[in-house]
């Protein structure tokens, strides 16, 4: 059994641009400012990327500034069709300009570039996503949106992770089975977001690390049959984990910590990754036993030698089981979520 530190006093996240508590917190008891980091602003990376997810559609959406790029992107896939769209707006050398909150419990966040707009707005009780795309269907059609996240759980996954390097950190949190409702119109076409079935998750990320890495994240937010709200956050690859790593399971927002998770991709003759076959993904405390069956892979590269961004996020239908903090055992049979695979150079 491998001990997790769990991290329960609020406090500073850096001191001499380091992580002072290395650990996994259930809310976000560290303290962010982008003044406390020692590295250079042009390495300083900082996210909010947001997906909502139901049966038939998978949505997300993304304002990034990490340093010499900024990036606003939407995209949707139809997970019955099995196809996707997505536009992505570009700014160079931000470093800073966008003004990210600091903190994941409230604060607002804007990117405008001509016609593009997208801003993310959290009171602390609502999070409010908003904003519009010139030509962005298939037809130049414009895309607008509005979507509403409520209900934010008791408990999320919260990792504050050093680099085998001085100054270098990642600071993450992942709020997991928001309530969302909302419509999307892209030209005359109205997609409705429905609370009863559509779920939010995010990803809120702030750091600074090494110019290559590569990670696994798989994250599901469902209903199971008796009505209670099951999630999880699963992921490995990424920084030093000696303290914690990032998986947790959560039921009706109520967290329950687990060890650490592999991934396994099956390979073809040449060793190159099948990401449309059979993932399994499994924990060394046996809590975590699970197939993914994949619906759809989407597919985001960008290679060119010095700077790639390769991702591979792959939805799919989730079998097997979990096992909570009491030995609670849940039966996982056919709900759809996600698992991926990237590898940057940036």
């Amino acid at each position: 059994m491998r001990i997790m530190h769990e991290v329960t006093t609020p406090q500073k996240l850096l001191e001499n641009g380091n992580i002072k508590e290395p650990g996994f917190a259930k809310k976000p008891v560290w303290t962010y400012s982008r003044n406390d980091i020692t590295a250079p602003k042009i390495r300083i990376k900082e996210w909010d990327y947001y997906i909502i997810t139901n049966d038939h559609d998978s949505i997300d959406l993304t304002i990034s500034d990490c340093g010499y790029i900024a990036v606003a992107s939407f995209s949707i896939v139809d997970l019955e069709k099995k196809e996707g769209i997505k536009a992505s707006s570009i700014k160079t050398f931000p470093m800073g300009k966008l003004k990210l909150p600091q903190s994941s419990l409230r604060g607002s966040l804007s990117y405008k570039s001509g016609s593009t707009e997208m801003v993310f707005a959290n009171d602390g009780n609502v999070r409010t996503l908003e904003g519009r795309f010139p030509k962005f269907g298939k037809k130049k059609e414009e895309l607008a949106f509005h979507i509403k996240l409520t209900d934010f759980p008791r408990d999320s996954m919260v990792i504050a992770t050093p680099f085998d390097k001085p100054g270098y950190f990642y600071y993450n949190q992942k709020i997991n089975a928001m309530k969302a409702s909302g419509i999307v119109m892209i030209g005359d076409k109205k997609i409705v977001i429905e609370s009863k079935d559509s779920y939010g998750t995010l990803d809120w990320g702030r750091g600074v690390w090494p110019y290559e890495s590569t990670w696994f994240w798989s994250s599901l937010s469902a209903k199971l049959p008796n009505g209670d709200v099951i999630a999880w956050n699963l992921g490995c690859g990424f920084g030093n984990t000696t303290a914690a790593s990032e998986n947790m399971i959560f039921v009706n927002g109520i967290g329950h910590k687990t060890e650490d998770v592999e991934f396994k991709i099956p390979v073809d003759s040449n060793g190159a990754d099948e990401f449309l076959k059979t993932w399994i993904i499994s924990s060394s405390d046996n809590r975590v036993e699970l197939t993914m069956e994949p619906v759809y892979d989407k597919v985001g590269p960008i290679d060119i030698g010095v700077l790639a961004m390769v991702s591979h996020q792959v939805f799919g239908k989730f079998y097997g089981h979990v096992i909570l903090d009491d030995n609670t055992k849940i039966s996982i049979d056919g709900l759809l979520g996600f698992t991926e695979k990237v590898h940057n150079k940036w």
